[in-house]
């Protein structure tokens, strides 16, 4: 296969692990917030508008590099589910479950719209995530979060009630048709693309 123009990341990433529901009370949404289950599954078009408006500041480019069939097949498995966060009617954010290994589920993907951060609604949102996990069954939670993400998930899923099991570094060749804009500190060397195996 033909190889593409890439620029090399490295980021540190960690991973936590939940073993059992939070006690205690937890945020609401605010007024005017909700939650929604996008069924039977989530649509290519939509899930690019979520992925990409949420991610894009924070070096989302996995499924961004996946082609519309691709990340169709993706979405169709009945082992994920994608929950939209409005705010009076608009996108405002979304969370993915991933029981690929279940009875653990995976908190794949979480995040608000820029707009939207610093709002206080974050942390209810979360914690919407969290509940809708337990209320399914599963006997664990995980999820991981990098160097490249906000600087509050880490601190945030940790007032969640997640553990901190393992840092590992990770190197990404984060492909340049993605046009994605990567932080001078996340790069293996500034100002410099090299070509990788796709």
């Amino acid at each position: 296969m033909a190889a593409e123009e890439a620029i090399p990341v490295a980021v540190d990433v960690t991973f936590l692990r939940m073993d059992r529901m939070p006690m205690g009370l937890v945020p609401g949404l605010p007024v005017g917030a909700t939650v929604e289950r996008v069924a039977p599954r989530c649509p290519v078009p939509l899930y690019r508008e979520l992925y990409d408006t949420v991610g894009q500041d924070y070096v989302w480019w996995l499924r961004r590099s996946l082609s519309d069939a691709e990340l169709d097949t993706v979405l169709a498995s009945p082992s994920l589910s994608v929950h939209v966060l409005r705010i009076e009617g608009r996108l405002a954010g979304f969370y993915e479950l991933d029981r690929r290994t279940w009875p653990v589920t995976n908190l794949a993907y979480f995040g608000l719209y820029p707009g939207v951060i610093g709002q206080g609604v974050g942390i209810a949102f979360l914690h919407h995530a969290i509940a809708t996990a337990w209320r399914e069954g599963c006997s664990a939670l995980t999820v991981n979060t990098c160097t490249a993400d906000h600087p509050r998930a880490l601190p945030n899923y940790v007032r969640a009630g997640f553990r901190k099991l393992r840092t590992v570094r990770e190197e990404w060749p984060v492909p340049t048709r993605l046009g994605l804009a990567i932080p001078d500190h996340l790069r293996l060397s500034r100002n410099t693309a090299r070509r990788v195996g796709t």
